[in-house]
């Protein structure tokens, strides 16, 4: 271990009774975070098997682009148990949800010890780090123990890049232990590999082979008999601070908007309340979800206080807006609400999707605004022009389509690295 591992090591150790106040901190509005407590300190290491395929997925996002990953990995090893960490509470409850057969548990935290003892214990046949998940402590464990270890979906920013290379010490030595690298492309691929990955293979984006599920279809037109014949605009994956600019943007423009509802979706189910609370001081009329009445006539805003069900929501739409977006969070996935053949619509701010964001606007599926007044303003566009929306439906279904194939391409490559 060189001095800069043993110093990030010590930080871990040190910076405990944070990690328990932050937690604690968040469970006043997600009283989830105080379940399962032990796992995120490397206890209660009981595995119901041994030898699993072992994916992590830090929360939702990771979660579900995981999905058509381990369906392939299945087919190669389909004996093999399955093994799904995350670090949410919200990241659990989907994985218990997507994978009712697979053994659920939190990470634990970076610390050399738990890092060791989680490897020792579960002893999978492989790993598998989604997106950008670099655990310095585990990743050298994986080493050690000999677990092979691999990141897929694998993206990584200039800006990104930057920072981690301030640290080259402790994460470029991380990086070059990995099995393999899986890069969504070219460029994710260049920069990880001058951040030290020496196996880099760009694979693409596991997103773009996720299947809209049938039952969430269905649920679609329960949604859609629930509304009746409005038009229908699903703001979905909003994060804090972006709800109260479209509501005020839509609130202002309501005498254009006519009878067209707003399906809002919050990305964070302990802000369910806020953001009702929000639209309500605007002197909007909501309804939601979870109530499973016949939306009101009156009805401006129905919210989608609900988890699980953001294919059904966009697919109930005639447009969707993808939050994380109009704020520098770096947009939610848009290829979801493209697949089900529906318009989309981003803010300025589209660096975890970058690649897709260009994709989309070339092929005609997608349109980007600067902000929420310009977003309203499209919407407004777009809801009078019935052959424009049919004519980006079908580019919507044409560019999710035409990029798919990632996920066998990741199960190809960790195949060939273990076999070697």
């Amino acid at each position: 271990m060189n001095w800069q591992r043993r110093l990030y090591s010590w930080a871990w150790l040190l910076a405990t009774p944070l990690v328990r106040h932050y937690l604690k901190k968040r469970a006043r509005k997600a009283p989830a975070y105080l379940e399962h407590w032990d796992e995120r300190f490397g206890s209660q290491l009981q595995p119901r098997a041994q030898g699993a395929i072992w994916i992590h997925a830090v929360s939702v996002g990771e979660t579900r682009a995981a999905q058509p990953l381990v369906a392939a990995l299945r087919e190669v090893w389909p004996d093999a148990p399955l093994l799904m960490t995350q670090m949410t509470p919200t990241g659990r409850a989907t994985a218990l949800q997507l994978y009712p057969d697979a053994e659920v548990r939190y990470l634990p935290y970076d610390y050399p010890q738990a890092a060791q003892a989680f490897l020792a214990a579960y002893r999978p046949r492989l790993g598998v780090l989604m997106e950008t998940e670099l655990w310095p402590n585990l990743i050298h464990a994986a080493a050690e123990q000999k677990v092979p270890l691999f990141l897929a979906n694998a993206r990584l920013s200039e800006k990104s890049l930057n920072g981690y290379l301030k640290i080259s010490g402790l994460i470029s030595p991380a990086v070059a232990a990995l099995s393999a690298v899986a890069a969504q492309t070219p460029e994710d691929g260049e920069r990880l590999r001058k951040l030290g990955a020496s196996e880099v293979e760009v694979c693409g984006n596991t997103k773009y082979d996720i299947q809209p599920p049938p039952a969430q279809l269905t649920l679609a037109g329960e949604f859609k008999s629930r509304i009746g014949r409005r038009r229908v605009m699903v703001c979905a994956s909003t994060r804090d601070g972006e709800e109260a600019l479209i509501l005020d943007a839509w609130r202002a423009a309501a005498q254009e908007l006519g009878d067209a509802l707003l399906v809002l979706v919050p990305r964070h189910p302990e802000r369910f309340d806020d953001v009702a609370a929000l639209a309500e001081s605007r002197g909007l009329r909501v309804q939601r979800r979870s109530d499973g009445a016949v939306v009101d006539s009156a009805t401006q805003v129905w919210l989608g206080d609900s988890m699980g069900e953001a294919f059904a929501y966009f697919a109930c739409g005639d447009l969707a807006f993808v939050g994380g977006s109009l704020l520098p969070l770096g947009c939610h996935n848009l290829i979801e609400p493209a697949s089900v053949g529906v318009p989309v619509l981003f803010g300025p701010s589209i660096f975890n999707f970058k690649q897709a964001a260009a994709l989309a606007l070339a092929a005609d599926a997608a349109r980007q605004v600067a902000n929420a007044a310009e977003l309203i303003g499209a919407v407004i566009e777009l809801l009078g022009d019935e052959d424009r929306r049919q004519s980006m439906r079908e580019s919507a279904l044409a560019f999710s389509g035409a990029h798919s194939g990632a996920s066998q391409r990741m199960s190809a490559l960790f195949r060939r690295k273990l076999e070697a």
